[in-house]
């Protein structure tokens, strides 16, 4: 077990570095919120802005997302160790980077927030798609870039993939928006 999390955390941080190649332009990453000219002591005296915090828990999301890259699928899975499924995955990731208790399944979470066009996606969205022949029955998280993470299916790894694959394309349902933790 031990030697699991060891590798699993190193995992994550080496998955986590990745994040900015999806992200930059975006999204600031965590960790690199300063700028090169400004020392850490002046930037914390600045009030942030709306934006800047939204993009902030939206990096958290994406971040603890990144993390989740490799682990195996399993139906009904809700654990890095046993495997996740599309809505477990959403479920870890908002857990743990909001602390934020989610529906279980996919078609459940699709009535959570508010909707969103697709034309307005956000990183840190949840999108939805008909991958059983009924609707909302897959979701994912939206990282920018046109791209999702989600837990594919039997046999599959989290993984990212383009929105713009044509097999993503004809089965968008939607996406909604979460609402960020209280501050």
């Amino acid at each position: 077990m031990a030697l699991f999390q060891r590798n699993f955390r190193i995992g994550q941080i080496a998955r986590s570095a990745v994040l900015s190649s999806f992200l930059v332009g975006s999204m600031v990453v965590a960790g690199s919120a300063w700028g090169v000219d400004t020392p850490p002591q002046q930037q914390a005296n600045k009030p942030a802005s709306k934006l800047q915090v939204l993009t902030d828990h939206a990096s958290e999301l994406a971040l603890h997302a990144m993390g989740m890259l490799g682990i195996h699928y399993k139906y009904g899975g809700s654990t890095p160790e046993e495997g996740l499924d599309c809505s477990g995955l959403v479920n870890l990731i908002f857990k743990e980077a909001w602390g934020k208790e989610l529906p279980r399944t996919a078609k459940q979470l699709s009535r959570e927030g508010e909707r969103v066009e697709k034309t307005d996606l956000q990183p840190g969205d949840l999108v939805f798609y008909n991958t059983l022949r009924r609707s909302f029955s897959h979701v994912g998280i939206y990282l920018g870039d046109r791209k999702f993470i989600h837990a594919p299916s039997s046999g599959g790894q989290v993984r990212i993939e383009s929105m713009d694959v044509d097999y993503w394309k004809k089965r968008f349902n939607g996406a909604r928006r979460i609402s960020e933790p209280e501050m």
